[in-house]
């Protein structure tokens, strides 16, 4: 009897999967973007360039089933090349320590994506606003998915820690780092 249950449960568990796709981010048509507060009054904007990842895709149920990301820190882009050396530098991301920054899903729940960020080195649970904005066939016949991924984070919880008192009070770089993530996917051939 027990061999036949877990006939069934195999069964039942491999019909799922043949409905699930593995997804390649189209980073083309992606963006790995963030914003954090400068002098406490305004926001300064910035993307990585060059990233990479691929997710499981369940069609059928509309469901993201897993997700793995990986971004290169010498992408990073804020539209100011000065800055951009500085947050390289050990006192940020240390680059050359710390070429890349990863994700990885753990589960979704209904508008919410838990999963594990690694940023030099330290990994962090962290929760993510998700929506899902399901899937297309393009006009060349390639199936595509989209997904967005939002949220704050704490960059000190990663050791990303340099900063600067201002003599008024406050000081030149937030703490509060907000993500936005939108990923278009396409299926594996």
């Amino acid at each position: 009897m027990t061999k036949l249950v877990k006939l069934g449960l195999a069964s039942i568990l491999s019909a799922g999967a043949l409905y699930a796709g593995t997804y390649n981010v189209d980073a083309s048509h992606s963006n790995v973007g963030f914003k954090v507060k400068h002098l406490m009054i305004s926001n300064v904007a910035g993307k990585f360039n060059t990233f990479s990842g691929n997710f499981n895709y369940d069609e059928k149920t509309n469901t993201l089933k897993t997700l793995e990301g990986k971004i290169e820190v010498n992408s990073i882009d804020t539209e100011n090349e000065k800055r951009d050396g500085h947050l390289k530098s050990a006192d940020f991301f240390d680059a050359a320590k710390y070429p890349s920054l990863a994700f990885k899903l753990d589960k979704i729940n209904d508008d919410k994506a838990y999963g594990t960020l690694t940023i030099k080195g330290v990994s962090k649970n962290v929760a993510l606003d998700f929506e899902n904005n399901g899937s297309v066939v393009d006009p060349w016949g390639n199936t595509r998915v989209g997904l967005e991924l939002s949220g704050k984070i704490n960059r000190k919880d990663y050791g990303l820690n340099w900063n600067k008192a201002l003599e008024a009070g406050g000081v030149v770089v937030g703490e509060k780092v907000k993500l936005s993530i939108e990923l278009e996917g396409i299926l594996a051939k």
